[in-house]
């Protein structure tokens, strides 16, 4: 059953949804708008200003006079308690954002409610702590160039600047805390440019952070689509610092577009993360986990256990187990709170996806549950697993994005390596086994970011987070995240 709209989210998509620039909002300049759309009915929720790049020019400008102004050089002390009553924000107003993502993403409201809303507070206390934290070091020098003459030095870590942050549409609200909230603490200014498909909870965020006591243009939302407003804002020769979020090509363009200009830039792109099963785990609980891995948010995770390999002895049994729980879940929007597999998040990415099954299948892949849409209106894919893969097949080796895993069995540990190393993506794997002794011979020799064990997609504030090879580079959460908006500069004195 579904449950009842907050009547804050109602007046919310009722109003009109502006640009926030300089702590106002505004219509893009040109006056054009973009269609925003419920992914469980695939029906026109609302609009919101589409910016282009005269829009982006405002927003830099505003970032840039905010930075330049009492921003940054307010006391660290001060931004922490800013940042503090942001995440209080973010409770009290929990149930309104939870619901409003729900609605733009289609996803659990579940899941919006614990990661969207939960871990998006916890994140931003966290991260508040560190504005009072950052800290240089002092060196004794031994420069001989002057007989007699003595030196020292200490390092100074700075704020980049002004932050041009570009986020997906798979967890928007969460997403943009983790771009906007270090940038803040280290004394930055930003220009967020949301997905084209997920801007309501940034431009609720934006509005929340002025509430906060945020000084108006020190966070900037610029609602339009990836060709216009994104590509501006990447290739502004205002901002400092690029962050950006999203699928290795367009990272790769993003890339491209902050070398040109100097820019620094992380980027945390995508994945194709192996999910390696011994044998001597217990067949259902390693089901359990492979399920847990793929199916969480319809498949939508750049860390998603897209390549399951299972030990042969215990090949059978785990698919066997796996394809039923597939097959067993419920399917419905997300504010339906019984169901637990929602849409994907547009007729685009519900095709894409489909498309994919589809040459899996002409490659020689087996459907053992799933792998065709569900329902007549909405953007659903029922749950997949797909066996008879081998490594050159193009479910194997690109990312899916969607509710689809494909299996294959492994005889012993060398194998299993190269299997999980043979990918361009290295953002996650996880390794489900008992015995300690395997477990940590096998965790140097996978190439990526992160490796669970007994687990997957789990994440904490605390632990960096990013990938090998073509998943990114960079990283984010923990104190990675201060090095990403900080210059570090060396004083050195003569006495």
């Amino acid at each position: 059953m579904s449950i009842a709209i907050d009547p804050r989210v109602a007046a919310f998509i009722d109003s009109q949804h502006g640009l926030l620039i300089d702590g106002r909002s505004q219509p893009a300049l040109s006056g054009a708008q973009m269609p925003v759309f419920n992914p469980a009915t695939g029906e026109e929720l609302t609009r919101v200003a589409a910016g282009a790049d005269a829009d982006i020019d405002l927003a830099v400008a505003a970032a840039r006079r905010a930075f330049e102004g009492p921003w940054a050089a307010q006391r660290p002390a001060d931004r922490e308690r800013l940042l503090l009553k942001l995440a209080d924000l973010l409770e009290a107003h929990g149930e309104e954002l939870a619901q409003l993502e729900t609605l733009n993403n289609g996803q659990s409201i579940h899941l919006a409610r614990a990661l969207e809303v939960g871990a998006a507070a916890e994140f931003t206390r966290y991260m508040a702590g560190w504005a009072t934290k950052i800290e240089g070091k002092s060196l004794d020098l031994s420069i001989a160039a002057v007989p007699g003459a003595r030196y020292r030095a200490y390092t100074v870590p700075e704020p980049v600047g002004v932050v041009g942050a570009i986020v997906p549409w798979n967890f928007p609200l969460l997403m943009a805390i983790w771009k906007i909230v270090p940038a803040l603490a280290c004394g930055c200014t930003v220009v967020l440019k949301p997905a084209d498909e997920t801007p309501l909870t940034a431009l609720r965020l934006g509005q929340l952070c002025l509430d906060a006591g945020i000084a108006p243009g020190v966070v900037n939302v610029v609602t339009g689509s990836g060709a216009q407003a994104g590509a501006a804002l990447a290739a502004h020769k205002g901002i400092d610092k690029l962050a950006f979020t999203g699928s290795t090509q367009i990272g790769k363009v993003i890339g491209h577009a902050a070398v040109d200009n100097m820019t620094r830039f992380s980027l945390e792109l995508g994945g194709k993360s192996p999910v390696i099963v011994l044998d001597d785990c217990d067949p259902q609980a390693a089901a359990a986990g492979a399920a847990g891995a793929i199916f969480f948010n319809q498949g939508q995770v750049c860390t998603a256990g897209s390549r399951l390999y299972i030990q042969r002895a215990i090949f059978d049994q785990v698919l066997e187990r796996l394809s039923a729980i597939a097959g067993s879940l419920s399917i419905g929007p997300g504010l339906d709170e019984q169901a637990q597999v929602n849409p994907l998040i547009s007729a685009k990415q519900q095709k894409r996806v489909l498309d994919m099954i589809g040459q899996g299948v002409a490659d020689g892949a087996r459907v053992l549950c799933g792998g065709v849409a569900y329902g007549e209106q909405g953007f659903y894919v029922r749950p997949t697993v797909l066996a008879d893969v081998h490594a050159g097949m193009q479910v194997v080796r690109e990312e899916i994005f969607g509710p689809v895993v494909v299996a294959t069995p492994f005889d012993d540990i060398d194998e299993v390596v190269a299997l999980a190393n043979d990918n361009q993506y290295g953002l996650g794997a996880s390794i489900w086994s008992n015995d300690l002794a395997k477990v940590m011979d096998l965790i140097p020799r996978i190439k990526a970011g992160t490796v669970w064990v007994n687990t997957h997609n789990m994440l904490d504030p605390s632990m960096p987070f990013g990938g090998y090879k073509q998943s990114g580079i960079g990283r984010e959460m923990g104190h990675a995240a201060i090095e990403a908006y900080t210059e570090n500069k060396s004083v050195c004195i003569a006495f």
